[in-house]
């Protein structure tokens, strides 16, 4: 088996699951989302965009439900003992599959939670689910169980979580040479993407953002490549990614010189990151980090250039996105506590003069200051 961590990691994870499932009195948990089979037993794949599920039993007992074309796959990179496939075919329903395999795990009449706020289950599934499973017991929405287990990092995991912000870092080395005048904004993807492979890492959950001029005012990803002119600006939002643990960076590259508008926004966002790192602390919630960055830009009179979230968790996550829950936006009263992997990004783009301004990093926070996990400097760059 190819396995990213021992059998004493999963089973501690086990282990907690178990203990919130007899806290919410659950007898089975249905799992579709990615994250949380890849967290509990290493299964890795994206065949997750279509039907499976990963059932766990109050016992510890879990059997997945998958294709064929993932047989093979979850047999090689997860410890998952029992795989049973729903057949390809002609108006093929697989939620009746597991119905019936529910009802083979003798838990019919039984508590059972559901996993539905995932990619890992489409609407059409999810509706098709509940038909199914309408008489067969007492079914609640359990989608927060294993997504709040996870935002708590493990040393193993730590350890993941450091090397992919080491691969963000060289990464983002890669690129500076090529951040120039004439530059083409795909050969700076390149080396980018380049650096992460070379140094051991793995694709991210979603495409890195890059935008140069007018579009450096989006924070998407969307297709079309320019270089880069005299005066230029470009932004960039990337991930190195080892073992799917994410470690996200932002930055706003000047090219030529800066102008008055990029440095009053830049020291904006510096300002803004120190007071959300001042915050992130146990003591406070992810809803007062939000504050602390719109309390600097609304004392700047920057609250309409703002978005209305600074950040989220991060850690093992699969497409269409890295980000994960919680997330930093007003009124979140999650507690911010010890060994979370946190990426705060300050986001100030003024349409009027189509001036960008970005600063983010990846934190892992402590039983007092957050602890940066990038080495590089803050600093305005200009090439």
């Amino acid at each position: 088996m190819a396995l990213h961590f021992d059998a004493t990691e999963f089973d501690a994870r086990r282990d907690r699951l178990l203990m919130e499932m007899a806290n919410r009195k659950l007898d089975a948990m249905l799992l579709f989302a990615q994250e949380s089979m890849y967290w509990l037993t290493g299964y890795d794949t994206f065949g997750f965009c279509f039907f499976q599920c990963l059932v766990v039993k109050s016992d510890g007992e879990t059997v997945l439900l998958t294709r064929s074309a993932d047989m093979r796959q979850a047999r090689h990179t997860s410890n998952i003992p029992n795989i049973v496939i729903w057949a390809d075919r002609g108006k093929s329903d697989p939620t009746a599959d597991l119905r019936n395999l529910l009802n083979d795990l003798d838990l019919l009449g039984c508590s059972i939670g559901v996993e539905y706020d995932t990619h890992g289950l489409t609407g059409r599934n999810a509706r098709l689910l509940d038909e199914q499973l309408k008489t067969f017991g007492k079914i609640e929405d359990a989608s927060d169980v294993v997504s709040r287990l996870r935002a708590f990092k493990s040393a193993a995991e730590i350890k993941k979580a450091q090397k992919a912000a080491q691969l963000s870092d060289a990464a983002f080395e890669a690129a500076l040479p090529l951040i120039k005048q004439g530059s083409d904004e795909g050969a700076i993807l390149a080396a980018m993407q380049g650096a992460i492979f070379e140094g051991g890492g793995d694709y991210p959950a979603n495409e890195f953002i890059i935008g140069s001029g007018a579009d450096a005012l989006l924070c998407r990803y969307k297709a079309g490549r320019r270089k880069l002119t005299k005066n230029d600006q470009l932004t960039l939002e990337w991930a190195g990614v080892f073992h799917h643990y994410h470690a996200p960076m932002m930055r706003t590259v000047l090219v030529g010189k800066a102008t008055k508008r990029h440095q009053e926004l830049f020291d904006a966002a510096r300002e803004a990151l120190a007071a959300v790192e001042r915050a992130m602390r146990p003591g406070n919630t992810f809803g007062d980090v939000f504050d602390a960055h719109a309390r600097v830009l609304e004392a700047r009179d920057l609250t309409r250039h703002r978005l209305n979230a600074c950040g989220y968790s991060v850690g093992a996550r699969f497409a269409p996105s890295w980000m994960d829950m919680p997330m930093f936006h007003s009124g979140n009263e999650e507690p911010i506590a010890p060994d979370m992997t946190l990426f705060a990004h300050m986001i100030i783009m003024d349409s009027d003069s189509e001036t960008a301004m970005t600063l983010g990093r990846t934190y892992l926070t402590t039983d007092s200051d957050p602890k940066p996990l990038s080495r590089l400097d803050l600093d305005l760059i200009v090439r």
